[in-house]
């Protein structure tokens, strides 16, 4: 427990400031999820247009401090990889094989997407 004035004074600012951070990082969370539903329910618009409107808010995220400039670089690509993914597509659908335990099956070529882009 802090003894000083001066340390209990930082340690009222900082349980303020964990409050607030953790409040903007949900919001941040919460947009990039949408981004991702939207890829996952293969509304190509709808997942661009979530796209465009979290990229301030990455961008904003870095500037006050709540995550680092090269965690958010990294979210903007992935998510921006999702939003224009090949899934996307429903007309691409073709087969390709997979060794499985020994075997060899047939699959489609949506499943290897999703395997690429870890859903």
């Amino acid at each position: 427990m802090a003894n000083t004035a001066q340390a209990k004074k930082r340690a009222k600012q900082a349980e303020k400031s964990r409050i607030r951070n953790a409040g903007q990082r949900s919001n941040l969370r919460t947009f990039v999820k949408k981004v991702i539903a939207a890829v996952n329910a293969g509304d190509k618009e709808k997942a661009q247009a979530a796209y465009k409107i979290v990229v301030p808010i990455i961008d904003s995220a870095v500037n006050k401090g709540i995550i680092h400039k090269n965690k958010a670089a990294r979210g903007q690509e992935q998510t921006e990889f999702k939003s224009k993914s090949y899934r996307l597509i429903p007309d691409t659908f073709s087969i390709y094989l997979v060794k499985k335990a020994g075997l060899f099956e047939l699959r489609p070529f949506l499943w290897a997407q999703e395997k690429l882009l870890g859903h």
